[in-house]
């Protein structure tokens, strides 16, 4: 417990910004990041990977908090969380946390993006697969065993599922978008109407027009038009078909993450009109957290993508706040 409390101590230090410079992200010219890619091997299977830090890591640097973004069902990591929106502002969750001090990974799930194309479905069980595999390259890397983990969408599914496989190397857990039952939730209804397909197929159209519509379902003006082009022009060189399982899942196998066995501090993120994830629901999973530190915020004028919204400023200052709250000396 010491050790532990000592290394989050250490991590919150090593922060270079406190969260109300996020206020002016994305209005000044952002500084010239060190990135690098990287395998996870799953089997047979390879896994792209991801990483970004304002510098180079060196030999003897102090340690800096490591934070892991998971995607959802429709889009690849880096197109979701390092998305190039030229005159539109930043629009990239790995830029303002590696600007902040973090050290920011991501990764394509199997069957998404440059990572390994296989017949699999890439439900929510084949993702914490993944995340397993990416965790012992992190921790290679890194040095570091714990993360720091965010999931938004079906990535809050896999997030939320292997903070519970494996509790002991979560931080603090950020659940954007989650589901938990997906009780009254009008969006997870209508996809419904497609089981039978998501049953008999292991791929499913992801073309331009249904990226446009992730963004205009709950509604429309909650996200720039051009933000929905920029990132269907990157997901496109990957192909118009996408994994059925988590579709799956979210429509017919919840809940996928038991609340009482998610030990790790928990924030719950939700756009104000999202339409998957509902406040009961929400506040169901909230209710039965073990833990004492954890919050539900929910964040005004946004929908269903907190990443994406014309105010996702709200959501960096959200999430940066929770991750680096000072740590309560334990006794």
């Amino acid at each position: 417990m010491k050790d532990a409390l000592s290394r989050r101590k250490v991590m919150a230090g090593a922060l270079l910004a406190p969260a109300a410079a996020l206020a002016q992200s994305g209005t000044q010219k952002a500084p010239k990041l060190w990135s690098n890619e990287y395998w996870a091997q799953k089997g047979s299977v390879k896994l792209y990977m991801f990483r970004k830090r304002s510098t180079p890591p060196k030999a003897g640097e102090k340690t800096r908090p490591v934070l892991l973004l998971i995607h959802g069902s429709s889009n690849s990591s880096r197109s979701s969380f390092d998305l190039a929106t030229p005159g539109k502002g930043e629009y990239s969750v790995m830029n303002v946390f590696a600007g902040l001090g973090y050290d920011v990974w991501t990764m394509d799930h199997e069957n998404y993006g440059r990572s390994s194309q296989t017949q699999s479905n890439s439900d929510i069980a084949s993702g914490v697969k993944d995340i397993q595999a990416g965790m012992e390259v992190i921790a290679r890397e890194t040095g570091q065993r714990n993360v720091h983990l965010f999931g938004e969408s079906s990535g809050g599914l896999r997030a939320g599922a292997y903070a519970m496989a494996e509790p002991n190397r979560v931080d603090r857990l950020v659940l954007g978008a989650f589901t938990y039952k997906g009780d009254n939730s009008p969006t997870l209804a209508e996809r419904a109407k497609n089981l039978d397909y998501y049953r008999t197929h292991n791929r499913r159209l992801r073309d331009r027009d249904m990226i446009r519509s992730i963004f205009t379902r709950d509604k429309p003006g909650t996200t720039d038009p051009a933000i929905a082009e920029f990132l269907a022009d990157e997901e496109l060189k990957f192909g118009d078909q996408v994994p059925t399982g988590t579709y799956l899942d979210m429509t017919a196998n919840l809940p996928l993450v038991n609340p009482k066995k998610v030990i790790a501090p928990v924030l719950l993120v939700r756009g104000e009109y999202d339409g998957i994830a509902t406040m009961s629901d929400l506040t169901d999973f909230f209710s039965q957290l073990p833990s004492g530190d954890r919050q539900l915020v929910v964040l005004p004028g946004m929908a269903h993508s907190v990443v994406m919204g014309l105010h996702r400023q709200t959501f960096w200052h959200a999430m940066h706040a929770f991750l680096s709250m000072p740590v309560q000396p334990v006794g």
